[in-house]
């Protein structure tokens, strides 16, 4: 497993703060023979003595796999957040809740949220039309007091996250809601851990776009010093990617990326070569510490 190790000095008379580490669990690329390469994404992210679990995979069995092979304890965890709904993020949950049933799960209020703990279902949306008889009218017309859609998980704290959010000091939840074609309505949650210079960011498919995500993200932060994840650039053209590209850099200032699973290798390629050293390689089983 390759250890990626970024602004280990401290001087001694100042206290060194407590060592940030991301480790991804899950992903198609990486070095390691042990680990079971697979399409989804997850990682372990620690900052400051806390342990949060994003996204769990597209496999539960995989997932565990990994899991163990790294060592990861996953009754110890603070959190998890599941960035959305898409089960190549999603599926390794089943075995997280098997080891730790009462952790809480951070997920996006979503009108489709595929069982996340029982969402309920608005009475607005069965447009009651009541010129229908009440054997064509749904519950004979007397709408139940309470209705919730079912759940897939049975055990597991879920809390549904419908705006920018601070969960703990410095470290944020920032929703968005995608517009593009295929995902339109699709709500998203993107990881973001105020550092001194700048956000942490963790992103499992940027489905909004990673310059929406970039922007809802600078109500807590504009400076991004690292970004994680999933960029969704698999399939777009790349001249379209050399422009993402450029602004990453130039506009945003996004000063090193560590990108992964759905970025796509054309991207991977293209921001390589623009980033140079500050390209952070992230494949299956990289763990990336700084301080």
């Amino acid at each position: 497993m390759r250890i990626l190790t970024l602004l280990l000095v401290c001087v001694a008379a100042i206290p060194c703060r407590a060592q940030d580490k991301v480790t991804i669990l899950y992903d198609a690329f990486g070095e390691s023979k042990e680990l079971t390469k697979d399409w989804g994404f997850s990682a372990l992210v620690e900052h400051n003595g806390k342990r949060i679990l994003f996204d769990t995979g597209n496999d539960a069995t995989k997932f565990e796999h990994n899991v163990k092979v790294l060592g990861v304890d996953l009754t110890k965890l603070d959190f998890v957040v599941l960035s959305h709904r898409h089960t190549d993020h999603t599926s390794g949950l089943k075995y997280v809740l098997s080891v730790n049933p009462n952790v809480t799960v951070y997920v996006p209020a979503d009108f489709m949220a595929d069982g996340f703990g029982g969402v309920p279902i608005p009475k607005t949306f069965f447009r009651p039309d009541e010129s229908l008889p009440s054997n064509m009218r749904y519950f004979g017309g007397t709408e139940p007091e309470h209705l919730t859609f079912g759940k897939l998980y049975d055990t597991g704290n879920f809390v549904f996250v419908n705006q920018l959010t601070e969960v703990l000091p410095g470290i944020f939840l920032v929703r968005t809601v995608s517009q593009n074609k295929g995902t339109i309505g699709l709500p998203e949650l993107t990881l973001a851990i105020k550092r001194p210079n700048g956000l942490l960011i963790v992103e499992g498919c940027s489905h909004a776009g990673i310059e929406v995500i970039l922007e809802a993200a600078s109500a807590v932060d504009p400076r991004t010093e690292i970004l994680f994840g999933g960029l969704h650039l698999v399939t777009t053209p790349t001249d379209q990617i050399d422009a993402l590209v450029e602004n990453l850099k130039t506009k945003w200032k996004v000063q090193r990326i560590a990108p992964g699973h759905c970025t796509g290798e054309p991207a991977f390629a293209r921001l390589r070569k623009a980033y140079g050293e500050n390209y952070l390689y992230a494949g299956l089983g990289t763990t990336v510490e700084f301080k």
